[in-house]
């Protein structure tokens, strides 16, 4: 009885290791996060961008969202990696408006995610590299930083213009004497109206064509891009 008892208590143990070695993971054998097919899009990789919403340095703040859209697909290996149509999303870093006497209106965005249109959501960081659809906007520094052109040459022109209104008064009321007060005060007072006026704000409406830049390598997961067939392409 008590070897028949012992052979069984055996038997069970036996069964109990096996079970336990059929499910223990095999170090040597692949992940199943391993086994998905990665693809890798470099850092400096530009991606023409087309805005969904309009930007203002007037009513923009840190913080706030921004929206847009892949305008052409980026193809590595002769696949598309990122379709058009991809939304980016990113936000404001960095408002500045333009000051009365000096300093230009600047505009910072970074760009945090990447929507693909199948919902497949990517973190990635970006950043403007070029603006070429924004009005009498250039490039400040590398980290993308917009700013709006100088206002000297409109503030001359304003001062100017101010200058010869009130020549052209004076004279009407006094002859040449009168114009010379008037050109004298019409001067002063453009000047004020120049020192008391902001300069212009960096604006980028809806629609605007810029470049984002990645700027640190992305992973993305190839079996998640959508594929586009000639089908989806004729549709676009």
């Amino acid at each position: 009885m008590k070897i028949r008892l012992a052979s069984a208590l055996v038997i069970l143990l036996a069964g109990v290791a096996f079970a336990q070695s059929a499910l223990a993971p095999d170090p040597a054998a692949p992940s199943v996060e391993s086994e998905k097919p990665k693809l890798t899009i470099p850092a400096g990789t530009k991606v023409p961008l087309s805005l969904k919403q309009a930007i203002s340095t007037k009513a923009a703040k840190e913080g706030d969202a921004v929206y847009a859209e892949t305008s052409f697909p980026f193809v590595l290996n002769d696949r598309i990696i990122i379709p058009a149509g991809t939304y980016i999303q990113g936000k404001i870093t960095r408002v500045e408006r333009g000051g009365r006497v000096k300093g230009r209106a600047q505009l910072l965005i970074h760009f945090t995610s990447m929507i693909y249109p199948n919902g497949y959501t990517v973190l990635l960081g970006g950043s403007v590299d070029n603006a070429p659809g924004a009005d009498k906007t250039s490039m400040k520094d590398s980290e993308g930083t917009i700013q709006q052109d100088s206002d000297a040459g409109r503030k001359a022109r304003d001062v100017a213009g101010a200058a010869s209104t009130g020549a052209v008064i004076g004279a009407i009321a006094g002859g040449g004497k009168g114009a010379g007060i008037g050109a004298g005060v019409g001067g002063v007072a453009g000047i004020a109206i120049a020192l008391l006026s902001r300069g212009s704000d960096v604006r980028l409406d809806a629609g605007t064509s810029i470049e984002m830049e990645i700027q640190r390598e992305v992973a993305v997961d190839a079996s998640r891009i959508p594929v586009q067939t000639s089908q989806n392409k004729a549709e676009r």
